[in-house]
């Protein structure tokens, strides 16, 4: 027999064991983390500093998203399992995109921009396609705006900030 959901700030809880409730709470914890210092990220200027201390906590936090979203889709495959996909493509995005940094290639930076910002933005995916349904404003928008509309943004973005480092880099008298 199933029992009703447990409803949150309008969101419905679907697990009533405690065990998986603790996974939850670390999930969203994670994920506020996530995206808190992700933005803190993106925001600072790049280089040494806080930069890269805030790129090392959102890519941990995205880890632990990802672990625990993969064990809590997998206890409701039918349902979340589209949430293991993109958590499992977020977090490879920012392996990339970390992993970029430490290669010798020209394009390393554009590769590192282009992995952590899809990482955000597919996390971010997750998040609306989960719970858009339930959000004010979201759940008046057709469910293709869940992952279109985050999607559409990161992409500006990312496509921004792939600009603004080609122009930072034409101008920088070592890139001569």
């Amino acid at each position: 027999m199933s029992q009703d959901p447990i409803i949150i700030a309008g969101i419905p809880i679907p697990f009533h064991d405690p065990l998986l409730l603790t996974i939850l709470a670390v999930h969203v914890a994670a994920g506020l983390a996530g995206t808190i210092s992700g933005i803190l990220a993106m925001m600072n200027k790049k280089g040494p500093g806080r930069h890269p201390l805030f790129g090392i906590v959102y890519y941990r936090c995205l880890l632990v998203v990802f672990v625990t979203a993969l064990i809590l889709a997998v206890t409701r495959w039918t349902e979340d399992y589209y949430l293991a996909i993109l958590g499992t493509l977020a977090f490879a995005a920012a392996s990339l995109g970390r992993a970029a940094l430490h290669g010798h290639r020209r394009s390393r930076i554009q590769a590192h921009i282009s992995g952590m910002g899809l990482s955000y933005t597919l996390m971010l995916v997750a998040f609306y396609m989960d719970n858009g349904m339930n959000l004010p404003l979201w759940r008046q928008l057709p469910a293709f705006a869940y992952w279109m509309l985050p999607g559409a943004i990161g992409a500006a973005l990312i496509l921004h900030a792939l600009i603004k480092y080609s122009r930072w880099e034409a101008t920088e008298p070592d890139s001569r």
